[in-house]
């Protein structure tokens, strides 16, 4: 490989959330994600010449950042963007409440796929909507969509939006057509809008295809909004970097006065140039960390067979974040991550965090250099044995 992916970059001491938050200095995170891996060169290269600059005042989101995101989901996913359709913003997570806000009135219901990316929950309360789960299958370690229930719950006329996360966080899913097409048509047919948080979408492995919801018919493009960023693919979450992309005037002249309102429609000199060089000049680098990350999952699941056959790990279709069954264990997500800081010193995410469907589950985040997943692992299995 060209890139180094091997290398031990220390984060403590950096303000890192993942790794500062910790007090002991011994506990090895394993939770949040974000990864250990300098992002691409191109992108800290363009980073180095705007601090040589050494004037950071508000910026001017130029045509040549437009054209970065149009230009890259065309030569990758096949979707053609219009420049008009994409209001930036800080990041997914504000993105998704300025569209709830945009989408609903309080008293509304937003539907999610649980276990689901915990912020969707908090996003959904903050708008004064409720929720409502269309809980995911989960069998022979890997889950589907039950679409008898997202029928009946989409018919309630009181829910307004579906909270779609394609590639799926935490259940590790990359829905294929088929399935976009009949949450689609669902969806359409009891009016509902379909919102999808597509932030990791260039994480991707092998078999698999990423297809953005909007791009599969005009009409699913005209009863959708789309979330993007470049923070998950190229390790960028705190450069405060997001694209919203609605196609619909009225509907996006909505979200604009939403951003406004939640006072996040101004972004940073550095996301902006980050976003370029990431989209510009960095595929060579993405492909190769697909691969390193594709190859940490088989290794994880080589060691799982061998050593903890009795903790089902799910399939990792897309993200870095892989999926385990503790339900063999008998106890709640929390007991389960409070056993494995208290024995060994190893944190992970607890299932719960994700909705009621995530009990019994922990998520582990493999993104890191192989010698400390070892590290992990290792821990892991003296902490469950």
């Amino acid at each position: 490989m060209k890139y180094d992916f091997d290398e031990i970059i220390p984060r403590r001491g950096t303000n890192s959330y993942k790794w500062d938050s910790a007090g002991d200095a011994d506990i090895l995170p394993m939770w949040v994600a974000d990864m250990d891996f300098r992002t691409a060169p191109p992108v800290v290269e363009a980073l180095r010449k705007r601090v040589e600059h050494g004037i950071f005042g508000y910026v001017r989101v130029p045509d040549a950042y437009y054209a970065a995101v149009t230009n890259w989901f065309a030569r990758r996913h096949d979707w053609q963007i219009e420049k008009e359709w994409i209001i930036y913003t800080t990041g997914v997570v504000p993105a998704l409440s300025a569209v709830i806000k945009a989408l609903t009135v309080p008293g509304d219901k937003v539907m999610v796929q649980t276990p689901v990316y915990n912020c969707f929950f908090s996003s959904i309360r903050n708008n004064g909507c409720g929720m409502i789960a269309n809980p995911l299958i989960y069998r022979n370690g890997t889950y589907q969509i039950d679409f008898a229930d997202l029928e009946q719950k989409a018919a309630d006329p009181n829910v307004k939006v579906l909270l779609l996360c394609n590639p799926h966080n935490p259940a590790g899913r990359v829905w294929t057509k088929q399935e976009l097409t009949r949450i689609g048509d669902i969806c359409i047919r009891n009016n509902v809008w379909v919102v999808a948080d597509e932030i990791h979408c260039e994480l991707v492995f092998p078999g698999h295809t990423y297809i953005p919801f909007a791009s599969i018919s005009q009409e699913f493009l005209m009863h959708s909004v789309t979330c993007t960023s470049p923070s998950k693919a190229f390790n960028l979450a705190g450069l405060q970097i997001a694209n919203i992309i609605s196609a619909d005037t009225d509907i996006r002249t909505k979200i604009d006065k939403a951003i406004n309102v939640n006072e996040v429609c101004d972004v940073n000199p550095f996301g902006v140039e980050a976003l370029m060089a990431a989209y510009n000049d960095s595929k060579e680098w993405l492909e190769e960390l697909k691969q390193y990350l594709f190859a940490n999952y088989n290794y994880l699941r080589a060691y799982f067979a061998e050593y903890l056959p009795e903790f089902p790990v799910s399939m990792l279709e897309g993200t870095y974040l892989v999926w385990v069954d503790c339900s063999v264990l008998n106890q709640s997500s929390d007991e389960i991550v409070k056993t494995l800081l208290e024995k060994e010193k190893l944190w992970v995410n607890e299932g719960g965090l994700y909705g009621e469907a995530g009990e019994g589950f922990i998520r582990i985040n493999i993104a890191c250099p192989r010698q400390q997943l070892i590290e992990g692992l290792n821990r892991l299995r003296r902490a469950l044995k």
